[in-house]
C-alpha cells in the first residue's frame, strides 16, 4: 500500500491536528509520532533508517499518510519511494514553532539525564532523527531555525508543480480539501494537542513501553 499524503512539516507544526484531519478525510489511518513512541519495532525500524537503511515499506505498512517526525525528517526520501504521493507542509512562523520546540520537544532531547531507562530506545532513536538529521546536528537557536527554514523552502518548490500545500492550521479545512480534492466536513477542523496534551502523550507512551 503506497502512501498518498507525506507531511513535510516539523513537529509543533499542527501535526497532530492534521493527523486527525487527514483520518477523518478519509487518508488514515495516518502515521505520526504517536504511533512510533510505545512500538518497539517502529522504534527499531526507524532507528535503522537513521542509520541508512531504511525499510519504508515496512515502516508504513497499513498507512495511507504519514506526518510529523519521524517522517519529516526523511520526507523527500519517502517521497522518492511514492512518487505519486502528494507533499503537505504544516507551517507555523518559524519564532513561532521554536519558542514551541524549545520548550517541549528541545529539552525532551537534550536532558538525556532524565531519559526513562526503559524509553532509551525511543529517546536515542529521536535524538538521531530529529537533531541530527532534521536539525543537522545543530541544538542552538540559530540552527535549528535554519534547518526549519531550508525544509520549509524544499517543500514550497514543490508547490508550483502542484505536488505540494504549505498549510496553516489557522486556514482549517477549505484549503487542505481543496488541494486532496474532497468535500469539506460540517464540523469544525480538528485543533489538538497543546503543550499540556504533549507531555501527556510522551508520558504515556513512555510508560506503555515499559508494559
Amino acid at each position: 500500500m503506497a502512501l498518498e499524503i507525506i507531511g513535510a512539516g516539523f513537529g509543533r507544526t499542527g501535526t497532530y491536528s492534521l493527523k486527525a484531519a487527514l483520518e477523518r478525510l478519509g487518508f488514515g489511518r495516518c502515521h505520526h509520532m504517536s504511533e512510533v513512541i510505545g512500538d518497539p519495532d517502529q522504534i527499531r525500524l526507524w532507528a535503522e533508517a537513521a542509520d541508512g537503511h531504511a525499510n519504508f515499506d515496512a515502516i508504513f505498512a497499513g498507512f495511507l499518510s504519514a506526518v510529523d517526525f519521524p517522517v519529516c525528517a526523511f520526507w523527500r526520501d519517502v517521497l522518492a519511494t511514492n512518487p505519486e504521493a502528494r507533499v503537505i507542509l504544516s507551517y507555523r512562523d518559524p519564532d513561532d514553532w521554536y519558542a514551541s520546540f524549545s520548550q517541549t520537544i528541545l529539552p525532551l532531547i537534550l536532558d538525556k539525564a532524565a531519559w526513562p531507562e526503559n524509553a532509551r530506545p525511543w529517546f536515542r532513536m529521536i535524538e538521531r532523527v530529529i537533531v541530527e538529521r532534521a536539525l543537522r546536528g545543530r541544538t542552538d537557536r540559530e540552527g535549528i531555525l535554519a534547518a526549519y527554514r531550508a525544509n520549509e523552502a524544499a517543500a514550497r518548490a514543490l508547490e508550483p508543480k502542484g505536488r505540494a500545500l504549505v498549510f496553516h492550521t489557522k486556514d482549517g479545512w477549505e484549503p487542505l480539501c481543496r488541494f486532496l480534492g474532497v468535500a469539506i466536513p460540517e464540523e469544525p477542523y480538528p485543533h489538538t494537542n497543546p503543550r499540556a496534551e504533549f507531555f501527556a502523550a510522551v508520558k504515556a507512551g513512555t510508560e506503555e513501553s515499559a508494559a
